[in-house]
């Protein structure tokens, strides 16, 4: 006995786990199928007769329009991604796979919720350019920054300041209190710093205890002296009891564009060189109390 294969279409559509729309030309939902629930949470009833920019998220509208008129003047959509607004409010990142049937004058468009995907996607973003430990900017990422902001600065004509910064006696911490103390310690460092410049600024991490604060469209010389003095004064603030009887201090080497260099190597050369003097400074200093002289 032949299959009636025309007859089992929409069954065979709704057991799909991705969402099958067809539009009309005025962007009317004409039918969609049972998965729908699942994407948007509105029951495929409540779906047919609606407008489907009615859903989309208001930021994506403009884009989702030229797809749209793309896929209208005959050109398959098999990869473009939108926000749509679910019933609860929430928002849903959808892939779609669409095409114009001229014969039936309707869009025919398959939709797979790709939101676990893209926050994967942006979870290895950050990864790639974030430390894991404190989620500050890395290397990597530090060095892209201080190019960008280098290119700035010549364009306008105005100064920057990079600091490079490294934990007086931070291997005792971790010798005396244990790694897991000084990892909460480095956390608390990257706090701090973050708390002490502007969003225009950037902090980042450059691997152990060493910390690089980005600091654009500098004025003077003054305001580089006081925000050394803010970051001095801010890692030095007591830590939370739990940590024990720590106390914290930094060594801070300058480098300002252009006085001290005029590209990223020859920077962070200077300020890395500047911060090892003052560490030397730091560390004569201690002897000479410990000895009681």
């Amino acid at each position: 006995m032949p299959v009636n294969l025309k007859g089992l279409a929409p069954k065979l559509i709704n057991l799909m786990l991705d969402t099958v729309f067809v539009v009309d030309e005025e962007s009317r939902i004409i039918f969609v199928s049972d998965a729908c629930e699942s994407l948007l949470g509105y029951r495929a009833d409540e779906l047919t007769g609606t407008l489907i920019t009615d859903y989309m998220h208001p930021e994506d509208l403009e884009i989702s329009l030229a797809s749209i008129r793309r896929v209208m003047s005959g050109q398959s959509h098999t990869d473009f991604r939108n926000r749509y607004v679910r019933k609860d409010g929430e928002v849903v990142h959808i892939l779609w796979s669409a095409r114009w049937s001229e014969e039936d004058r309707v869009r025919i468009g398959v939709a797979r919720d790709v939101t676990a995907l893209r926050q994967a996607e942006e979870d290895l973003r950050f990864l790639a350019h974030h430390d894991s430990l404190t989620g500050l900017t890395n290397r990597s990422l530090f060095y892209d920054r201080l190019n960008t902001a280098l290119n700035m600065a010549r364009r306008h004509q105005s100064g920057l300041a990079l600091l490079f910064l490294d934990c007086n006696d931070f291997k005792l911490i971790n010798d005396v209190h244990g790694h897991a103390v000084g990892d909460r310690v480095l956390c608390s460092v990257a706090r701090r710093l973050e708390g002490c410049v502007r969003a225009t600024d950037t902090v980042a991490r450059m691997g152990g205890d060493e910390f690089t604060v980005l600091l654009t469209d500098i004025q003077s010389a003054k305001d580089v002296s006081a925000k050394v003095e803010q970051i001095h004064a801010a890692v030095a603030e007591p830590l939370d009891p739990e940590l024990g009887e720590i106390t914290l201090s930094c060594s801070i080497g300058v480098a300002c564009y252009p006085a001290d260099g005029e590209d990223a190597d020859t920077l962070l050369s200077h300020a890395d060189s500047d911060m090892y003097r003052l560490k030397r400074f730091y560390s004569a200093a201690r002897k000479i109390r410990a000895s009681g002289a």
